[in-house]
């Protein structure tokens, strides 16, 4: 399994076009190309799992993840946000760097928890956070989770 198999081009923002906290998951959703109600029900799930804790995971990255059925498969978004946005990261620094995850309730694959994991890994590593914010294409963004495994 590889994160790259779970991204579209599409769902790639560089930079992402949000000027605040309040319009970045807005801006995420949207990256998946979902009808309205879907994404206002995908909003309200996101925003129920931020205000029970940021996720933020610090170096300037947050991952926002959440289950919903307005999805049928795992589906994942990035966007990068040159200034960076307050988050509430564990750090307390701002997030430049957007790792969504959304799943489905139930799948039989069981990819959501594995994904989390690759990403929490791969936004760990020393050199990820200051080269992911050199990208200015889906296909470098591609070309860095190739090089690093993930």
């Amino acid at each position: 399994m590889h994160l790259r198999d779970f991204y579209q081009p599409s769902a790639i923002a560089l930079p992402l076009p949000a000027a605040s906290r309040a319009e970045a998951l807005p801006a995420m959703v949207g990256l998946l190309g979902l009808d309205p109600r879907a994404r206002d029900t995908l909003l309200r799930i996101l925003t129920r799992r931020e205000e029970l804790g940021s996720t933020g995971v610090g170096r300037g990255i947050a991952i926002p993840h959440g289950r919903s059925l307005v999805v049928n498969r795992v589906r994942l978004a990035y966007g990068f946000h040159p200034e960076g946005l307050p988050w509430d990261a564990m750090d307390a620094k701002p997030v430049h760097h957007f790792f969504m995850i959304v799943a489905p309730p139930i799948e039989v694959s069981n990819q959501y928890l594995p994904i989390l994991g690759k990403i929490a890994t791969f936004a760990k590593e020393p050199d990820v956070p200051e080269r992911l914010s050199r990208i200015t294409s889906a296909e470098e963004f591609f070309r860095l989770l190739d090089e690093k495994g993930v």
